[in-house]
């Protein structure tokens, strides 16, 4: 699929591992200062818009979607061209974003949404420019994704990584619950660090690995819930706070996400190791990982970054050769393709370090 339209070709804004991306006005000069016209190249021109590069799993995407491009041109002996921008939590940000990736030529898109409920005025947009869309990571309602047949997403049933977080909770009572149970009263106290509301893989992993608990036959209590937008310092604020009003009555700690799991650990660091609470969190980052082999997070679930993030290139690849996508991934009702979690502890970290 290769729009006879003017390109503008600029580089995709690569930051060091670990810092702040760029701010918004900076990507968005670079969308109008980068040289343009002339007719268009053979070259594949992907323009990515995320919700914030600050959340640590998404900024892993990212990197990963620069290095499969990479590995993508090396493969086909085409030029493949990666455009980020940061929508900094911002819809009207990100709108403007998907505005401009769309003015400059881009031939596919790939978006993360700030808002889910953005995602039908995204997909008109990219419809009326006959750009195939796909969306990840964020799943937009089974009716926008159903509004044009270039509309795809990538990304992890949530329900199964809340399911798989549950299990880590209960295998850990199963195999030491005398530690687990310190009130002794057969009840696991837990409090829970969510994601954002309304979103729905902090509702469905808020459910389901509670669910998975109770299902193994375990009695729980909730002391506490608190929503920390998947943000590192909210948790750690959020957890200081339970900590001074429940103190060694918290049992576990689920957290949504692994930032919020790390949070939880920050407000810890003054407690004795011994008095630390089960620890539990999602997306095995490389911060999270480390946590793990220190003994500070029992347990996370993979959420595969990488694995989105090539389903994403070889997804751009096909449409924009005009091959069918379900050749290059495995597609399910013709839009969704769905990358499996893991779970992770401390006896099978070396496989996910390796990787």
């Amino acid at each position: 699929m290769r729009r006879k339209i003017k390109s503008c070709c600029f580089p995709s804004c690569r930051l060091p591992a670990g810092k702040r991306s760029a701010p918004a006005f900076l990507l968005a000069a670079l969308l109008f200062l980068s040289g343009c016209g002339g007719s268009q190249d053979d070259s594949l021109r992907i323009g990515a818009a995320l919700y914030t590069q600050d959340d640590t799993f998404i900024s892993t995407v990212a990197q990963n979607l620069e290095w499969m491009v990479r590995e993508a041109e090396k493969e086909t002996g085409k030029k493949v061209t990666l455009f980020i921008a940061d929508g900094r939590s911002s819809q009207n940000t990100q709108m403007d974003q998907v505005d401009r990736f769309l003015a400059r030529g881009c031939d596919v898109l790939c978006v993360n949404l700030v808002d889910r409920t953005a995602a039908a005025v995204i997909a008109d947009k990219a419809e009326a420019e006959g750009v195939p869309l796909i969306f990840f990571n964020r799943q937009p309602v089974e009716e926008d994704i159903q509004r044009w047949d270039q509309i795809y997403y990538v990304g992890a049933d949530a329900r199964e990584s809340g399911e798989l977080q549950g299990r880590l909770v209960l295998d850990a009572w199963r195999t030491n619950r005398e530690a687990l149970d310190r009130s002794g009263d057969g009840i696991l106290q837990y409090v829970m660090l969510e994601g954002e509301p309304g979103h729905q893989d902090s509702l469905l992993r808020t459910e389901y690995s509670i669910k998975a608990v109770t299902d193994g036959g375990v009695e729980v209590e909730k002391l506490a819930n608190e929503t920390a937008n998947w943000n590192r310092a909210q948790a750690a604020a959020r957890t200081a706070q339970w900590l001074e009003e429940f103190g060694e009555g918290i049992e576990v700690i689920f957290a949504n996400n692994d930032d919020m799991a790390l949070g939880a650990i920050d407000a810890l660091a003054d407690t004795p190791r011994d008095l630390w609470p089960l620890i539990v969190g999602v997306d095995a980052t490389a911060p999270a990982l480390e946590a793990v082999a220190a003994g500070q997070l029992y347990g996370t679930v993979h959420n595969d970054g990488r694995g989105q993030a090539q389903a994403m290139i070889r997804l751009a690849l096909a449409l924009w050769n005009g091959e069918s996508p379900s050749q290059a991934v495995k597609l399910e009702d013709g839009h969704y393709v769905w990358l499996p979690y893991r779970q992770v502890t401390l006896e099978n970290l070396e496989e996910f370090l390796e990787e």
